[in-house]
């Protein structure tokens, strides 16, 4: 049992002056069985403290469930931090942003009153709060364990500034047990700082340069106190149509000495990002809408594999000038293996719809919200008896439309380019709809929007009605596929939207990066997990593949391609490629 404490100038730690060198590790974006792994390498860093989200919609996807298994057990990463001999950092929002669809807050919340005191909104955060601090409160430094700081919401001070709300939050966490000190954090900006925290609170920054500037606006805003950087920025995020966003180890390593020579805390955000796995990546719309891509790379300290980078060297070698550090550091990585599988037995989506859902009568266009559960992918289909040409027109696409006429593709729309409108060269027969959802936005006022088709369609002026509409279980997509990677093999390019898949051979478990470079748009399950999408668009040009989903021996690939796969072929890569460093 310890005792953590806020003095006057320190983080005081059984009364002793005591320096936070914290780095963010997502459990949710790391495989749990390399959690372990993960944590060392920060250690050896010289770090002593981890910091994590917690990601309210993953946890509990409907209202009254609330999962703690395998890759969510939160409990178990946790102790294997306390194992390690480091404290934790717990964020637990409700908001979170991370670049995770809708920053962590559910689907099925009001769409009205979130990150607020609406009296709705706060009964669920209630919910959510006590099922979090069941985990939190039992692994407090007071009691035994690691966690030493709890922050309450996540930079609130640039969406709102509702101070009952905080001050609710605030005393849910204290009633549920919370002892430990309670942090908020901001831009250092003074107006974002005031908004978002209150008196007995303690205000932290978050920022990637400008160190001494950002820390005297903070100490202005708290005069008394230990100065910290909860959020380190040491790298960026990646968007698809973009580019791969790096940051000069030099230059941040030289940030990072301006903190520590300033006598400040530090959470380095990301220490190692990790993967987007499954459709979990979010999205931002300042005006145009950019999805983010499936890796959460982030040019971190130890990269999407989670193998030391020079940023890594480099941070390590600024930490030893203020704080000792472990002896060993963590070997380089090598190429990994580069095996190839063929793609067999090609199944089209639209003429075997029934396979990946059931079919549902509604009398107007819903939107995705509407559907329960919640999809990602779905088909919508009516029939149209108009003559000669016409023009389709949407009410809003969210966020990626593809337009069949009697099972020939017309044309694709994207909310990015405010895409509206196509034109139909017949407008008889049946109309097919493929829509997909991108990633939900994770930062601002468009928080909790609804995703697919928004106020219908209409051809010529007249709203179609009479939908058939096939939500598309994408987890689920593996199981319903019949056949295997045994059936015909597909020997030249093939036209989506179709299901193909493949079966890759290694002689032991090992990481893998799936090359994506020859195909078109997609989702890839590898022996049933879903690693997330693919675009050719890029930057990202590899997926991820965990060595504990890979088994020795044959592996199975499926892959969902919704556009064009010009190589059918499934092949391995022996490093990430991120994509280009330029815009």
């Amino acid at each position: 049992m310890a005792e953590f404490a806020i003095g006057e100038r320190d983080f005081l730690l059984d009364g002793q002056p005591f320096r936070i060198l914290s780095g963010a590790l997502h459990y949710f974006r790391v495989h749990p069985e390399q959690w372990a792994d993960r944590i060392d390498k920060a250690r050896r860093m010289g770090l002593n403290t981890i910091e994590t989200y917690v990601p309210w919609n993953a946890h509990a996807p409907e209202r009254g469930t609330f999962d703690l298994s395998g890759g969510l057990d939160l409990d178990r990463f946790l102790g294997l931090i306390a194992d390690a001999g480091m404290h934790a950092i717990v964020r637990p929002g409700p908001y979170i942003c991370a670049e995770w669809a809708n920053g962590g807050l559910p689907v099925w919340l009001p769409g009205e009153g979130v990150r607020s005191s609406e009296p709705r909104y706060l009964d669920a955060v209630r919910e959510y709060l006590r099922q979090v601090y069941r985990v939190v409160v039992p692994r407090q430094i007071d009691r035994g364990g690691p966690v030493i700081l709890v922050q309450i919401e996540n930079e609130y001070g640039a969406y709102g500034s509702d101070k009952r709300y905080l001050a609710e939050l605030t005393r849910y966490t204290r009633e549920a047990g919370v002892t430990v000190p309670l942090t908020t954090v901001d831009q250092p900006l003074d107006d974002m700082l005031a908004a978002g925290s209150l008196d007995g609170l303690h205000r932290t920054a978050s920022f990637g340069s400008r160190a001494a500037e950002r820390l005297a606006i903070l100490r202005t805003q708290q005069p008394t106190g230990p100065l910290m950087c909860s959020e380190f920025w040491c790298g960026w995020f990646d968007n698809w149509g973009s580019h791969h966003h790096t940051t000069s180890a030099e230059d941040s390593a030289a940030e990072l000495d301006a903190l520590l020579a300033a006598g400040a805390s530090v959470n380095i955000y990301m220490f190692h990002g990790g993967t987007n796995f499954g459709l979990t990546s979010g999205a931002n719309d300042k005006g145009t809408y950019q999805p983010l891509v499936t890796s959460y790379d982030y040019d971190a300290p130890l990269d999407e594999a989670g193998n030391p980078t020079a940023k890594y060297h480099a941070f390590r070698d600024v930490i030893a000038r203020y704080h000792k550090v472990p002896d060993s550091v963590p070997p380089p990585a090598g190429p990994l293996p580069t095996p190839v599988a063929s793609l067999h037995e090609p199944i089209l989506l639209l003429a075997n719809a029934e396979r990946w859902g059931t079919w549902q009568t509604h009398e107007q266009l819903p939107t995705f919200d509407e559907l329960a559960p919640t999809p990602h992918l779905a088909l919508a289909r009516t029939t149209i008896d108009d003559d000669g040409p016409g023009v389709l027109v949407f009410g809003e696409i969210r966020d990626r439309v593809t337009v069949f006429l009697d099972g020939v593709r017309l044309g694709t729309l994207l909310r990015e380019h405010h895409d509206r409108a196509l034109e139909l060269p017949l407008t008889e027969g049946e109309l097919t709809l493929l829509i997909e959802d991108l990633g939900r936005v994770d930062y601002g006022p468009r928080l909790g929007e609804p995703k697919g088709v928004i106020d219908g369609v209409s051809l010529n002026g007249r709203p179609l009605t009479d939908w058939d509409v096939l939500p598309i279980d994408a987890a689920a997509l593996p199981d319903r596929r019949p056949g295997s990677a045994d059936g015909a093999e597909v020997t030249g390019p093939l036209a989506g939207p179709v299901v193909v898949s493949g079966r890759l051979t290694v002689p032991e478990s090992t990481d893998l990066f799936l090359d994506t470079a020859g195909w078109g748009k997609g989702m890839v399950w590898f022996n049933g997990f879903l690693l997330g999408r693919y675009w050719r668009r890029g930057p990202q040009r590899t997926l991820y593949v965990p060595a504990p989903l890979v088994r020795a021996g044959a592996n199975d690939v499926v892959v969902l391609e919704l556009d064009t796969m010009l190589d059918p072929v499934v092949r391995c890569a022996p490093h990430a490629h991120l994509g280009h460093t330029e815009a």
